[in-house]
């Protein structure tokens, strides 16, 4: 590639890498921050907030399909540029919510901009500008988006500390309208994988209902293991004897782990064929929670560590493995639809794993490393 297109390349993934990165902290990652003022201000339970949280991925996986198909006929432009305004809309009506049930309908609004503005209609957009060569960009974007907790976190808590959390809702509407908007605004027009019975007939014949199948059960798996660890890392580690300060430090480990393993995947590992990466990293949780029940605290960091990088590669798979095996003709409106029970399922995840983690302990661990034995088995059963 000549150094003008290549140099092209980079700032349309800079550019949609740094976009997802404001889509994910302003919506995925700010409960952890704003939950709990949220919750007070109108003298509920948080649980309540992370209830409207997981309504809010419900709907994005309804919604994916529906923008997986509009970005594969017309391109992702103006999808992305239609789910900043949506998330700006949904964060204005949550900071302006006089009641919890306004409040709610602003999750739901923040839901249909997750079906349309995260990995799933990114991923899309490049496939739709660059074919099956949208492996790279693909794991550009992961590896700038990567960062998002790192950004969000830190900004959510500033703006909660410095106005409160209303405030740090319009900060979220007006970065999203000021730069996300934007950057977007930027990308290419239009689509070059159009779905069209020639396209279709250059990918060859349509995937088997039992490759899909494997694949979405794959992507579910993934999306709960990761959910359930996001929420309980920490309380899982005390159970397996790490002291609180521990515990914390080893939570830290999870997102240098994920962009070191994509660092990994774009260099190294793009000399081979993404099921083979993807068995790797689905077969990194087993290990760890195996590291973990065998040696206890002392194992923390170790499993940060590997449970960290298998959901890096994984986060990757999710969008290169449908690419590599079904073909670009109507890549979009199919992995929306491989995604919709991975998005379910992250939603009953934290519940899940917190029941289990009160009745069992760090035997817990066990209910997370079979789904990660289950999935490795079913990306050994797919084929090339």
């Amino acid at each position: 590639m000549s150094p003008g297109p290549l140099a092209r390349r980079g700032l349309i993934v800079t550019a949609l890498g740094a976009s997802m990165t404001i889509s994910w902290a302003s919506s995925y990652y700010i409960p952890a921050v704003l939950a709990v003022p949220m919750a007070e201000d109108f003298g509920l339970s948080p649980v309540w907030v992370f209830g409207a949280f997981s309504m809010a991925m419900v709907i994005s996986a309804l919604v994916g399909p529906w923008a997986g198909a509009r970005i594969d006929g017309a391109g992702g432009r103006g999808v992305l540029m239609l789910s900043n305004l949506v998330f700006a809309a949904g964060l204005c009506l949550m900071a302006a919510a006089p009641t919890p049930w306004v409040l709610f309908a602003g999750w739901a609004v923040i839901g249909l901009g997750m079906g349309i503005g995260l990995y799933e209609a990114g991923f899309a957009t490049l496939a739709g500008i660059y074919g099956p060569e949208a492996r790279g960009p693909i794991t550009g974007i992961t590896l700038i988006a990567g960062f998002a907790s790192t950004v969000g976190w830190p900004l959510s808590g500033l703006m909660l500390a410095t106005w409160g959390w209303r405030e740090a809702c319009i900060g979220w509407a007006l970065i999203h309208l000021a730069l996300a908007l934007p950057l977007n605004a930027s990308l290419p027009r239009g689509s070059r994988t159009t779905p069209s019975p020639t396209a279709a007939a250059e990918n060859g014949p349509p995937p088997s209902r039992l490759a899909l199948s494997l694949l979405a059960f794959v992507f579910a798996a993934s999306w709960f293991n990761a959910t359930a660890m996001a929420a309980h890392l920490p309380g899982l580690l005390r159970e397996a004897g790490a002291g609180s300060a521990m515990a914390l430090a080893a939570g830290a480990l999870i997102g240098p782990a994920q962009v070191a393993a994509r660092v990994l995947e774009f260099g190294l590992l793009r000399r081979f064929h993404p099921l083979a990466s993807a068995r790797l990293a689905a077969a990194a949780h087993p290990v760890a929670a195996l590291c973990l029940v065998s040696f206890g605290g002392p194992a923390a960091c170790a499993f940060a560590l590997l449970h960290g990088a298998g959901n890096g590669i994984l986060t990757i798979a999710k969008g290169t493995l449908p690419l590599t095996l079904f073909g670009s003709a109507g890549y979009g409106a199919r992995l929306g639809w491989l995604n919709a029970p991975a998005r379910i399922l992250q939603a009953a995840a934290p519940l899940a794993f917190g029941a289990a983690l009160a009745a069992w302990g760090l035997h817990a661990i066990w209910l997370t490393a079979g789904v990660g034995i289950m999935a490795t088995v079913a990306l050994l059963v797919l084929r090339r």
